[in-house]
């Protein structure tokens, strides 16, 4: 699998530094991505968007919309509810919320960016499986 055929990564974290930061890591290692500020904006793109991404990153403090509120919407949503979620975050809290909100996975801020891309690649590679004919 290479990761120029991964469908993309949508990074949703109010902190532009770890966004940009984190867009280009991916964008190194040949996965698209694109970022969104806030939950609601998150939102927006993924039902405008014409293939989901692979993955999503969610930061869980956010103004606007926050991770859990956007989680909650994107579950409750058909086309939407097959994204694998992965949660970013630095609060103390937020491996709890994440097993509440039944996410895909958990990663500690500041994040290992090897650990990251590892992560990126396992969802583009189910990604790409699952898109095989059979």
């Amino acid at each position: 699998m290479t990761a120029g055929r991964c469908r993309g990564v949508l990074i949703v974290d109010d902190d532009t530094d770890i966004r940009e930061t984190i867009e280009e890591v991916l964008a190194d290692n040949d996965f698209p991505a694109s970022g969104a500020e806030n939950g609601a904006v998150a939102l927006e793109r993924l039902r405008s968007d014409v293939k989901p991404p692979c993955v999503i990153l969610l930061d869980m403090m956010m103004p606007v919309m926050d991770g859990r509120t956007f989680r909650l919407a994107q579950r409750d949503d058909p086309a939407l509810s097959n994204i694998p979620v992965v949660v970013l975050t630095a609060h103390a809290s937020g491996e709890r919320s994440a097993r509440e909100l039944q996410v895909d996975g958990f990663l500690r801020k500041p994040v290992d960016l090897e650990t990251l891309l590892d992560v990126i690649r396992r969802y583009c590679e189910r990604d790409n499986t699952s898109l095989q004919p059979g």
